[in-house]
């Protein structure tokens, strides 16, 4: 409920969207898993710690698809761009997930062992990382759309 108030908000009132963005984009990057060991501090293992870790994770793509629901562009161009910004934080995710299970490097096996070697900083580290690496390739991804489809912009102010 919270992804679609705030995709909804976010898609009806342009300043808010600009002025938030930035936020939005570092903070979905960061994948839940990664969050498990805060999760942990602030919950304890309960059904608080799996609910948390489970809300965080799947607000994001709902709260990206109602704020490009609501935007007036066109079906297929909405669909691509929807398709390839939820994408980039997924293969991140991915990427990193399987860093921390099955590899002796990369950022998501400095987060699990910077984890259990108690390097808290080290683990923050590598999650704030992940958030500034998303947020990077997003800016990149809106920056060639606006390059490679000028003229999308124009039609867009013109609605």
């Amino acid at each position: 409920m919270l992804g679609i108030v705030v995709g909804v908000a976010l898609g009806q009132v342009p300043l808010l969207h600009r002025a938030l963005s930035p936020s939005i984009e570092f903070v979905r990057a960061i994948p839940a898993t990664a969050l498990l060991p805060f999760a942990m501090m602030l919950f304890g293992l309960g059904t608080e710690m799996k609910v948390f870790l489970i809300a965080l994770g799947c607000v994001w793509p709902v709260l990206l698809n109602a704020l490009d629901g609501t935007r007036s562009l066109e079906p297929t161009l909405r669909d691509t761009a929807s398709g390839i910004r939820v994408a980039i934080p997924l293969s991140l995710i991915l990427t990193v997930t399987s860093e921390m299970v099955g590899s002796h490097q990369g950022i998501g096996f400095v987060i699990v062992d910077a984890q259990n070697t108690f390097r808290i900083n080290d683990m923050w580290s590598g999650v704030l990382l992940l958030g500034v690496l998303d947020f990077a390739l997003t800016w990149l991804f809106g920056l060639a759309e606006k390059l490679l489809l000028p003229w999308e912009k124009r039609a867009e102010r013109t609605r």
